[in-house]
């Protein structure tokens, strides 16, 4: 089956899509990837929706209308560019994630904005979605979802275990696989989310690029600690958290390089304790997500995980794994196969989720 796979992070970066062929357990083929990036406009009007959400569990409707028009069409612009490119080939069936403008595990509740129905009737082609609230509907956590693509990557480059990917986007998340093949996952805490906001909080860019302000800066021990207390960390997996679930005014007082050099080590630290949960410690960290292109973070994360690879040193495409991922279990969405598991996102067994939007026009795609 030929499926574009979309993924739209808390980043907001932008839209990422990706072309794979698969029947939902094996990887048959890559196609063409692509990414459409936010305008600095429709940037700052979903994040005003996000941060109205994360206040107050909704958002201005008028507000709200405009940021899905925006999610809407931003992923119907980037199937549209991908599409055209050499490969792409016959698109069978999409998966698409949506843009979590809250994600409330405790309280059951995860929100996506962008109209599934309406990407589904403008390409003509079915959308598998909802794939977070499916979960949660039996009493996961949502999240993470994409361990399973994972293990099928791990195949396709032929490494067993134990082995850990990792994703470092706007949350940073692993899926572990034992050396019986056991799966394990859980949100370590963040990636790249607070160091980004503190970024464009002090007006530096919307990012660290290349490190170099955490490479000019000192960690605050202080600061580290009273990050790494909390609560969170005490928390057996599987779990899953918001970028916003941490307080940034906790930098407030230090300088912008001091900020991304601690924010560096947190991330880091995250991860290290969420590995202490594994029953064997993993011989390789395959690094995926933004956080990859960091050289800081990288060699923050060598210094408490050992060895650790950009996801691209195996031929894979470390930006787009994501994107793949939710074409992938839109597949096995759609064949009945599960898509979350008890070790996972703490569903109490194995769980096909998702839902199936019917194209209603003839397919462009």
């Amino acid at each position: 089956m030929r499926i574009l796979g979309f993924m739209s992070g808390t980043s907001l970066d932008g839209v990422d899509a990706a072309i794979l062929s698969s029947d939902g357990e094996a990887i048959d083929d890559f196609g063409p990837t692509h990414l459409t990036s936010f305008s600095t406009a429709e940037r700052a009007i979903v994040k005003d929706a996000t941060e109205q959400f994360v206040a107050t569990g909704t958002a201005e409707p008028r507000l709200l209308a405009e940021a899905d028009d925006i999610i809407v069409s931003a992923h119907v612009r980037c199937a549209r560019e991908l599409l055209s490119k050499p490969g792409a080939g016959k698109i069978e069936l999409i998966g698409y994630h949506g843009q979590t403008v809250l994600h409330r595990p405790d309280r059951g509740l995860t929100i996506q904005i962008g109209d599934p129905a309406r990407i589904a009737n403008t390409l003509g082609v079915d959308v598998v979605a909802d794939v977070r609230q499916a979960d949660m509907a039996v009493g996961g956590e949502g999240a993470p979802l994409v361990p399973i693509y994972h293990a099928a990557l791990a195949r396709k480059i032929g490494k067993s275990g134990p082995i850990a990917f990792l994703n470092v986007g706007g949350v940073a998340n692993f899926t572990f696989i034992g050396s019986d093949e056991q799966i394990i996952a859980l949100d370590t805490g963040p990636g790249n989310g607070m160091l980004d906001l503190t970024v464009q909080k002090r007006g530096l860019g919307r990012y660290d690029d290349g490190g170099a302000l955490a490479a000019s800066g000192e960690v605050n021990q202080a600061v580290l600690s009273h990050l790494l207390a909390h609560p969170y960390f005490e928390r057996e997996g599987p779990k899953s958290l918001d970028r916003y679930d941490f307080p940034l005014d906790i930098v407030d007082d230090l300088s912008a390089a001091d900020a991304a050099a601690t924010l560096v080590a947190f991330t880091a630290n995250s991860v290290a304790l969420g590995a202490r949960q594994l029953p064997e410690q993993p011989e390789l960290w395959i690094i995926c997500g933004g956080g990859r292109h960091n050289p800081v973070i990288m060699e923050a994360l060598r210094e408490v995980l050992g060895a650790c690879e950009s996801a691209d040193d195996f031929g894979l495409r470390g930006d787009f794994i994501e994107a793949e991922a939710i074409g992938f279990i839109a597949a096995r969405s759609v064949r009945g196969l599960p898509v979350t598991f008890p070790n996972t996102t703490g569903a109490p067994g194995l769980t096909t989720a998702g839902k199936l939007y019917k194209a209603q026009t003839a397919t462009v795609a």
